[in-house]
Order: structure tokens, then C-alpha cells, then sequence
């Protein structure tokens, strides 16, 4: 998969594309990316990218600063993205599926992370100010993606968690065992682990872990993710049960630690 992030300030980004598991995953060529600096297609000796939004009313200013919409539209097609056709239905003629990460858009969750890995290039539109003109949008965004219902100055750093949620999917980033019971993976959140020392500071780790006992171990681990869920993302619950997605034997356990505890454990 390839990401082009394009943005203000690609310093940012490249600290992320050149770190960690995101790095071996550049090494090993199962990821490409670019950063494209949006001021390198700015047209004045200053550079600008941004100005006033229209909008004032009886001499009175709206407040902050829009990215202008002519350099955005040359780095994007720098990158080969072309506008779309408004008579084309959905993304699925489009080579490079273009995203603009903003607080006014839908909500990021583990199944749009692995829809979006499924394309073979992504675009990602950085916004900064009061974000970026609408006609950038109708004419080039396919999403408009937020992660979380707060606002922040920076959307590289809100990019960076998309891709970050997205390429770990991945064929070769990371194993497939490591990815199958993850929070969200089946609508419940990740049990918890424990590693050396067996007594930290007087804390044991749970007996079930040291036996050696594969049944009893995965029995276990599913009522501490049923227990975690339950008292932190009970949505997550109650969606799984409407929508009759949750394995009888969840369901089971479920009931039976509703009846010792009540709907929410917190022990």
C-alpha cells in the first residue's frame, strides 16, 4: 500500500514513516508513502496557503483562516488524483481513494480501518486553521474521516492515527495472530496481560496463566474481555446482542456475570 499524506508541515509525518514497525514495514517494501508539502504550490513569494473565509456579516470578520483552495488542488493532482466524476457512483473507478481528516466527519472505527486497507493507495488532506474550502471537498474527497468527537489544532497528527490504524492490517506488518483478538476485533475489548516477574510489588499473576491449560486459559481470557467490555464500552455490548453477533457461548458468560455482578462489574 502507498500513503500520500499532504500537508503544512511534513516533519510531522515523517517522524511516524520513519520509526518503529512502520519503518521495517518501509524497509521491507510492503509500504510507500510521500509527503507532499501543500506550500510548494503556492503561487506569492510568501508562500501563503491560507486566508480570510467569506461569511462576515454587517462589517463584522468570521474569525480564523481557510486553506486556500488553488495550492490544495496542485499538490493533489501532483500526486495523480483527479476530480471526480459526479456521475460516478461510490469510489470504486478511483485509483487513489482521498480522505480529508476533519472533527465533521464520520467516526473512525476497526471496520472502516480494515475497508481502508483493503485499497491500494490512499491520500490523505491534512487541515489546518478552520480547515480547508468546501469546494476542495466536493471536488476530490472521497471521506471525510474524524477520530473522536474533539477538535485539534494539527491534522497531520490526526492522519497519523488513521494510517497508523490502517496499515497494521496489512498483509506482513504484523502476524495474523496478533490481530485476532484485539479490542474490537469481535465487538469486545482486548482481555489483560501479564508478563516477568510472575509477583510484581506483591501482585501474582492470575494462576490460570501458569498452568498450562489451554481451555481453561481462553476460557478465561474471554470473561475478562466480556468483564472489560461490559464495564467500559457496554454500547459495544448491547450493539453485538441487537445485531445477534455474539457467540452463545459470550452470551452465556455474559449472563452469568450480569447476575453476579450486576451490568456493570467494576471489580
Amino acid at each position: 500500500m502507498k500513503f500520500h499524506v499532504l500537508t503544512l508541515f511534513p516533519e510531522i509525518p515523517r517522524a511516524f514513516f520513519e520509526s518503529s514497525i512502520m519503518a521495517k514495514a518501509v524497509d521491507r517494501g510492503i509500504i510507500a508513502y510521500t509527503l507532499v508539502n501543500i506550500r510548494d504550490f503556492a503561487y506569492d513569494r510568501h508562500k501563503t496557503c491560507d486566508d480570510k473565509p467569506y461569511g462576515g456579516v454587517l462589517g463584522s470578520k468570521v474569525p480564523g483562516m481557510l486553506m486556500l483552495p488553488e495550492p490544495l488542488s496542485l499538490a493533489l493532482e501532483s500526486v495523480g488524483v483527479t476530480p471526480k466524476d459526479p456521475e460516478a457512483a461510490g469510489n470504486a473507478e478511483r485509483p487513489k481513494r482521498v480522505i480529508y481528516v476533519t472533527p465533521s466527519g464520520k467516526p473512525l472505527t476497526q471496520g472502516l480501518a480494515h475497508e481502508l486497507a483493503l485499497e491500494r493507495e490512499l491520500v490523505f488532506v491534512c487541515g489546518r486553521y478552520e480547515g480547508i474550502d468546501q469546494r476542495i471537498i466536493d471536488t476530490y474527497v472521497d471521506d471525510e474521516i474524524s477520530i473522536g468527537d474533539y477538535v485539534m489544532s494539527s491534522g497531520e497528527l490526526a492522519a497519523t492515527v488513521i494510517i497508523d490504524t490502517v496499515y497494521r492490517l496489512i498483509d506482513g506488518v504484523i502476524s495474523r495472530e496478533s490481530l485476532e483478538e484485539e479490542s474490537f476485533s469481535d465487538g469486545l475489548l482486548e482481555y489483560p496481560q501479564y508478563t516477568r516477574p510472575e509477583i510484581f510489588r506483591d501482585q501474582a499473576v492470575p494462576e490460570v496463566l501458569l498452568s498450562g491449560h489451554h481451555e481453561m486459559i481462553r476460557r478465561w481470557r474471554l470473561r475478562k474481555r466480556i468483564e472489560k467490555t461490559l464495564a467500559v464500552r457496554p454500547d459495544l455490548l448491547e450493539k453485538a446482542r441487537v445485531s445477534g453477533s455474539l457467540p452463545k457461548e459470550s452470551e452465556k458468560l455474559l449472563k452469568e456475570i450480569e447476575n453476579e455482578h450486576g451490568s456493570y462489574p467494576h471489580d
